[in-house]
């Protein structure tokens, strides 16, 4: 008869060190539990190719100041039109892409049409509204925001007033934006994964050094709750 292991079965210390080496210890002796697998080294897989280096300015990360924009007399982004910093910001960025995408998909550009000259960009504008919270810690309020282009993809954007009152994005990202969260200096965005038990947290802090919000930890988290129906591509793979 099989039987599991107890701590009072090890008896001496021999028999607890022969049971620490093979598995399990029972009435009838020593018995192992089997093979537990081989452990393999990763294989690296196209080891002689290696991706070029970006170009100058050709990284999303880092932060410049949105050309086109007036500078902000009184260092506070409330009454700034958050889609005409937009529209200056990512019409810019396609311009220094030469549409390639990497800084900015080109279809987001022309989804901007969509937006009157009203402060919020009118009804039809793709623009989410700002969200101002201070991320820096110096008491000024940064704008979030995003454009959405195609009812799933966003461009996330955080932008901050320098002290000399120009307007300049601290962080560029493309997601699937299943959330995103704020927290004292902390800004947290939740994507979607393979896995819809499961959502990827990339967690973002000022770097004071750098001057962008830089990325501090990438996490899985779980979804709290699931709907009964199956997440469908297009939908929400957590239900809150």
């Amino acid at each position: 008869m099989r039987m599991r292991c107890h701590r009072a079965l090890a008896g001496t210390a021999l028999t607890a060190a022969l049971a620490a080496v093979t598995g399990c210890a029972d009435v009838q002796g020593l018995r192992s539990e089997g093979d537990l697998g081989t452990v393999h080294a990763p294989q690296s897989l196209w080891k002689n190719i290696r991706p070029a280096p970006p170009d100058p300015g050709q990284k999303p990360g880092t932060a410049a100041v949105v050309p086109g924009i007036p500078k902000v007399a009184n260092l506070s982004m409330r009454g700034v039109s958050v889609p005409a910093v937009v529209r200056a910001d990512l019409t810019a960025a396609l311009a220094q892409d030469g549409g390639t995408g990497r800084l900015v998909d080109p279809r987001a550009v022309e989804r901007l049409a969509l937006c009157t000259q009203a402060v919020d960009g009118g009804p039809g504008c793709p623009v989410r509204p700002g969200v101002l919270h201070d991320l820096t810690g110096n008491g000024r309020e940064e704008l979030i925001t995003a454009l959405d282009i195609d009812g799933r993809l966003s461009e996330l954007r955080v932008y901050t007033v320098r002290d000399d009152g120009s307007i300049a994005r601290v962080l560029a990202r493309r997601a699937v934006l299943e959330g995103v969260e704020v927290a004292a200096e902390h800004l947290a965005v939740r994507e979607p994964t393979s896995n819809p038990k499961y959502v990827a947290v990339s967690d973002y802090v000022w770097d004071q050094k750098a001057g962008i919000m830089s990325l501090s930890q990438l996490t899985l988290d779980e979804c709290p709750a699931l709907s009964d129906t199956t997440p469908t591509g297009d939908g929400p793979r957590c239900a809150r």
